[in-house]
């Protein structure tokens, strides 16, 4: 009886010794550079923004930020689709003739506009405004540009000088470094999951 104790206690003992000593090896393959007889490894590494805690002189300061928090928190979505779906109609133009693409046109703004259409009245002036701004960053098109390609010259036209009215410029770029720093650091929070 002792001796099959001793061979089963040696089998348990192999079980769990033997992967624990076993090592699997990764291989991973990189430039490297030779610098006074050491090899250094080379990678490039993603971009990484850091962005510190954002601190406000005045309560006034806070009260506007959190504000434009959440008017980019409610377009933000919009501006996501609008890329999207610019993109997908893209692809299905190539090919059409002028007549083909006006009418595939007027089917999707329909369709957007029954989806959508409520929705998008009920902004407010300034969610507009951001929104037009953020479709910009989608697309890499100001609003003027995508409504005279889709709308034509004369609508693109009448919509600017409408919007000049109000104090905008539909063929105003998006300026992420500049005066839309602020809408792009709530951009970066909301695409991390911080807000």
């Amino acid at each position: 009886m002792g001796m099959k104790r001793l061979v089963l206690f040696a089998i348990l003992f192999a079980g769990c010794v033997i992967p624990a000593f076993t090592q699997t090896t990764e291989v991973i393959i990189a430039k490297a550079k030779v610098v006074d007889g050491d090899t250094i490894p080379m990678m490039d590494l993603p971009v990484v923004r850091i962005k510190g805690f954002i601190i406000y002189r005045t309560p006034a300061d806070q009260r506007r930020f959190d504000r434009l928090v959440r008017n980019v928190k409610k377009v933000y979505p919009y501006a996501r689709l609008a890329g999207i779906k610019l993109q997908e109609y893209d692809k299905m133009m190539a090919g059409l003739s002028e007549k083909e693409q006006k009418k595939l046109y007027k089917k999707a703004e329909d369709e957007l506009k029954a989806e959508f259409g409520e929705e998008l009245k009920g902004l407010t002036f300034t969610q507009g405004r951001i929104l037009l701004k953020l479709v910009d960053r989608e697309t890499g098109t100001p609003t003027y540009h995508i409504v005279k390609e889709l709308r034509g010259s004369f609508v693109a036209f009448f919509w600017q000088n409408l919007s000049r009215l109000f104090g905008y410029n539909l063929k105003e770029k998006y300026d992420p470094e500049g005066k839309d720093r602020d809408i792009e650091t709530i951009v970066q929070m909301i695409e991390n999951g911080l807000i």
